[in-house]
């Protein structure tokens, strides 16, 4: 576990390891099958494999980049640059978000097993099973660091998490513990998801009113908290910006008030909430049809 974080050569060295990461896996299966998802070593091995997927879209070794890549469409003639990892245009990027994925292996081994559907529901059941914060904290962690991306590997991992996993209830739990830092794991998740556009309607009829309920009624006091709050202004920000009906959700839920408070903060230390919310109540404002119901 301490090995896993030893930087990038450390992470390479760990996903090279024969049989490592399917021994990883192997053993939180069985955790979970004899109903012991609390236990020190899932712990362990759940924060491993939390590390060793952090920044994997980037870290792959171009042979991966090429084959897992593919493209199912041709997405420009023009287009001259190996893998995904190159500059590529907004427009290539948005094509990318419904660019499947070749089909998953049914026997995934080493790192291929990191991005794949069973981790990923296996993560879903810790979070939704374990009681222990750093069990849950890891497993929202690795799906934050699978989703972090732009490629079609974050894209495919959330539609995973949020329509064929059925993620969010487990998810929109999480938001309501104690444990600062797995609340802030778990919204830091839910702003990588909601940069889906096909996946935004799916959350916020899920859990915007949740985010909205756990937006504090000023500037919180401590830094970490205000990380949560900037986090959860930006995530309601993606939610909102394209749907005037999540907007409204948005307002039913009593969010206005709490979004003016938290924009109309003078402190520079805790600048980052006020900013968030300032560029949230911005978007909103640009509903015009909403305009009547803003004032009112």
């Amino acid at each position: 576990r301490n090995m896993s974080s030893a930087g990038p050569e450390g992470r390479k060295k760990m996903r090279e390891c024969e049989g490592l990461i399917d021994s990883l896996v192997y053993y939180i299966q069985g955790a979970i099958a004899d109903h012991e998802p609390n236990d020190k070593a899932t712990e362990n091995c759940v924060c491993i494999l939390h590390n060793l997927s952090y920044q994997l879209e980037i870290e792959l070794p171009e042979s991966y980049a090429q084959s897992i890549y593919m493209q199912r469409r041709n997405i420009s003639n023009n287009d001259k640059t190996p893998g995904c990892f190159g500059t590529r245009s907004r427009k290539v990027k948005e094509k990318q978000q419904d660019t499947p994925l070749p089909e998953e292996k049914s026997n995934p081994k080493g790192v291929e097993s990191l991005w794949h559907s069973t981790l990923i529901r296996i993560y879903l059941s810790l979070i939704a099973k374990s009681t222990r914060n750093y069990t849950q904290e890891a497993s929202l962690g690795a799906l934050q660091n699978l989703t972090a991306g732009t490629g079609p590997m974050p894209f495919a991992v959330a539609r995973t998490v949020v329509q064929k996993a059925n993620g969010l209830p487990g998810i929109r739990a999480m938001l309501h513990v104690s444990h600062p830092a797995v609340k802030r794991t778990a919204v830091s998740l839910l702003r990588n998801l909601s940069r889906n556009t096909s996946l935004q309607n799916d959350i916020a009829r899920e859990v915007l009113p949740d985010l909205v309920s756990i937006l504090p009624e000023c500037v919180p006091g401590y830094e970490a908290a205000c990380e949560t709050t900037a986090s959860v202004c930006y995530t309601l920000f993606n939610l909102t910006q394209s749907s005037s009906h999540n907007a409204r959700l948005l307002l039913s839920a009593h969010g206005l008030p709490k979004v003016m408070a938290i924009s109309m903060n003078d402190s520079n230390m805790f600048s980052k909430a006020s900013r968030a919310a300032s560029v949230l109540l911005y978007s909103l404002w640009s509903h015009t049809d909403l305009h009547g119901a803003y004032k009112k």
